[in-house]
Formats: structure tokens, C-alpha cells, sequence
């Protein structure tokens, strides 16, 4: 069957899932849920899974959330707004009281179920469900191919990882034509999965130290199966859902061998922001063919005023005088004054710019202004929006270890020193 025509005989609802409560992406995901934290200087993480679906040709998009969602619709209603003539839409569906549900979304399963009735109304053929806070690029058409062409009830994207990384992951057994046989969560270390390494057929230039397949979250079910799959109490896709399935229905693995990671964790989201400002980043944001799209705000051209940039990014409507910045990542409107040095910085910018009467107000109270004050030293920081820094102040320079959690004018995770959003800190601090 050609390409062409699985194409065509299709029509598909994406559902990229929401997350929980984001706990582990906290304080980021204290005022906004895991979708909406702020990704790459412009960009919010649910533009990666919407971007993809653009891409891919799928325009029909709900976006499934429960959890501090204000900010999510904002920038949802605000950003993708399609013609008339397309059908598409990106529309976000919050955990809701019925006649017939009265809790919560309980799981992923759980939350798909519950908003069967919407979905159903377009009489879809296929369901592809997404994850809301992963970081990769991938050709969703080709993935609909592949499992319309094998004949499959259920295809799951999976990726290869070594043994190590396989106890942090959901693992499939195949056999030689793709097809998943078994099913298990994080193997322990110390389990011997010799005879669940990837048959060498279905290989093809995985590297040689990836011998495991591993869930990616990101599936495609038939309609009739979805309905049939989730006409039961359980409440996950990838701890009930997908074992269950595999069992009774033909469910498929789909290999991606292309750039995929996880950033639901402070240190995962760290790393991936920061890996954008290598020379050559694995995760391309200037992929003129596949581009990320995100809220155009008319901001004007960042504002360089004799500062010194190495492999860093700026967004727009930034203002940096006679700074140093090495190996960071600069938010919208970010201000970052004479002679600051940030090293593996983030900043998350701002919502506003400040008044000149506003800034006059500050002086008078001896608070500082949004943005980076004057010769201050960063490093390995994450600044969230609207936080004032100011003059003089030092954050993670010392080398002083903080336990993970709380600290008052900060937070600390894994090393990584997280300024919550709206924060002042105060002239000439230390941290």
C-alpha cells in the first residue's frame, strides 16, 4: 500500500497529554502546568508535540491538562489559531465535572476515556497520543504509515537504549517483524534481559551499545481498538493499557532512531535547553522544513550593546549591555546590565517591560529592576520570569552544595539553582 494512499483514508485526532502535577519540574511548574514551563529563550514544551502534528499534517489537536492551566489556554488561544478552510484546531481539554464523571483525570488512560465523547463526534480512524514534555522531532505521517502498512491494532514509538538506561524505561521484546511479544517497567539492574535485546534484522544502524527498546510514550491506536482498550477500569496506558493489549490485540514497535529526550525532570530540562547552544545542537531549531512555531509577540530586535556572546542564544526584545555570556539561553525582553557574566544560565525573560515611572518607584524603595542588575556572577542557574536580580549578587559561583528543595530566595535541584518566578533578590546577595 502506498504512501499516498494511507495517507489519504485517514483521519486522525492527536491528543498530546498534559501531565500531572509537573512535581518533578518544580518550581517551574508551580504557577503553570509541565506543557506551559517556557523552553529554548521563546518557545513553551507543548510547542514541541503541536509543532510536530503541524508538521506531520495533523491538525486536529486536543491538548488534555488538569493542573494550573491558566497560563496553558493563554498561550494556546493566543498562538494557534487556524483558517477556516483547514478544519484545524489545537484545543485544550481540562479535567471537568459530568453527569457521569465527577473526579479528576486519574492517569493518562483515565484522561483519554473521559473525553472520549469529544473526540468521537469526528468519527476518527486513528488516534495518535502524544507526551507533553518531551523534546524531539519526529515525522508523525511516516510513523502512520508504518503502522497502517503492518496491519497493527496498536503501534508504540519506541527508542533504543543500553542496558543501563533500560531500568528507567518501559521495555519491549520483539520479534523479527516488529511486532511486541511482551512487556515490562523498569527492569532492575541486576535483571538478567539478555533475551529481550532488539533482533538484529530490525537493527538497521541503531548504534551497537543500544541493544533495548524502550517506550517513548507516544502511540497510535486504531479508533475501535481505543474504545475497546479503554472499556475497562484502567487508568494508564503504559502500566495497564499496553500490557493488557499486547496480550490480545497486534500491537507493533515503531523505532526512532532520530533525537528524543524526556525533560520532565529540573536536570533533564537543563541539559536539553543548554545542548541548544552548541555549534551543532541534536535538537534543531532552525530546520527551515520542520520549523517549532510558538506565539509571535511583535517584540523589536534584541539590543546588543557591546556585550560578549559565545555559543549562546537571545530571544527578541532583549536589552544586554557590556555583558559576558557563555553557553546560555536568554528569554524574551530579558534586561542583563553592564558587567554581568552568566555561564549555563537560562532565563526565562519577561511578561512586560518595566515603566520608566515603574523604575523610578523601584529606586525610591531600593528594589531592584526586572532582569539581571549590574556586575553580577551566574552560573548553572535557572531564572524564571519577572525575577528582579540585583546589583552585585553572586549565585552558584562558590561551589557550595545545597540539598535538593526549598531555600527561601531559591531553589536547589541537582545542582541547579532554580530563581522562581517574580523573585527579588536583593543587591550584593550570595547564593
Amino acid at each position: 500500500m502506498s504512501t499516498k494512499n494511507t495517507s489519504e483514508k485517514t483521519r486522525v485526532i492527536a491528543i498530546i497529554l498534559g501531565g500531572g502535577k509537573g512535581t518533578r519540574l518544580y518550581p517551574l511548574t508551580k504557577e503553570r502546568s509541565k506543557p506551559a514551563v517556557p523552553f529554548g529563550g521563546k518557545y513553551r514544551i507543548v510547542d514541541i508535540p503541536i509543532s510536530n502534528c503541524i508538521n506531520s499534517g495533523y491538525r486536529k489537536i486536543y491538548l488534555l491538562t488538569q493542573f494550573n492551566s491558566a497560563s496553558l489556554h493563554h498561550h494556546i488561544t493566543k498562538t494557534y489559531n487556524f483558517d477556516n478552510f483547514s478544519g484545524g484546531f489545537v484545543e485544550i481539554l481540562a479535567a471537568e465535572q459530568t453527569l457521569e464523571n465527577s473526579g479528576w483525570f486519574e492517569g493518562t488512560a483515565d484522561a483519554v476515556r473521559k473525553n472520549m465523547i469529544h473526540f468521537q463526534s469526528a468519527n476518527p480512524t486513528h488516534y495518535i497520543i502524544l507526551s507533553g514534555d518531551q523534546l524531539y522531532r519526529m515525522n508523525l505521517k511516516a510513523f502512520m504509515d508504518s503502522h497502517i502498512q503492518s496491519g497493527a491494532d496498536i503501534t508504540i514509538a519506541t527508542t533504543a537504549v543500553n542496558r543501563q538506561d533500560a531500568s528507567g524505561f518501559g521495555i519491549m521484546k520483539i520479534d523479527s517483524k516488529n511486532k511486541i511479544t511482551a512487556f515490562q517497567e523498569k527492569p532492575a539492574k541486576d535483571l538478567d534481559i539478555s533475551d529481550w535485546k532488539i533482533p538484529q534484522n530490525a537493527r538497521g544502524d541503531l548504534p551497537p551499545e543500544k541493544e533495548y527498546l524502550a517506550s517513548m510514550g507516544i502511540y497510535i491506536f486504531n479508533a475501535k481498538t481505543m474504545e475497546e482498550a479503554l472499556d475497562n477500569s484502567y487508568t494508564d496506558f503504559g502500566k495497564e493499557i499496553i500490557p493488557k493489549s499486547i496480550k490480545t490485540k497486534k500491537v507493533n514497535s515503531y523505532i526512532f532512531d532520530g533525537y528524543w529526550e524526556d525533560i520532565g525532570t529540573i536536570r533533564s530540562f537543563y541539559n536539553a535547553t543548554l545542548e541548544l547552544t552548541e555549534y551543532n545542537p541534536a535538537f534543531n531549531l532552525y530546520d527551515v522544513e520542520e520549523p517549532i512555531y510558538t506565539h509571535m509577540r511583535n517584540l523589536p530586535p534584541s539590543k546588543i550593546n557591546g556585550a560578549e556572546i559565545e555559543n549562546s542564544l537571545t530571544s527578541e526584545g532583549c536589552v544586554i549591555t557590556k555583558a559576558k555570556l557563555r553557553h546560555s539561553v536568554i528569554g524574551v525582553r530579558s534586561v542583563i546590565e553592564n558587567g554581568s557574566e552568566l555561564n549555563g544560565v537560562i532565563t526565562m525573560g519577561s511578561d512586560f517591560y518595566e515603566t520608566e515611572d515603574t523604575k523610578k518607584k523601584n529606586e525610591e524603595i531600593g528594589k531592584p529592576n526586572i532582569g539581571i542588575g549590574k556586575n553580577c556572577k551566574i552560573a548553572s542557574t535557572i531564572i524564571d520570569k519577572n525575577a528582579a536580580i540585583g546589583d552585585n549578587c553572586q549565585i552558584n559561583i562558590s561551589g557550595k552544595k545545597y540539598e535538593d528543595g526549598d531555600h527561601g530566595l531559591f531553589y536547589s535541584a541537582d545542582g541547579i539553582i532554580v530563581i522562581r518566578k517574580g523573585t527579588v533578590i536583593p543587591a550584593g546577595t550570595i547564593i
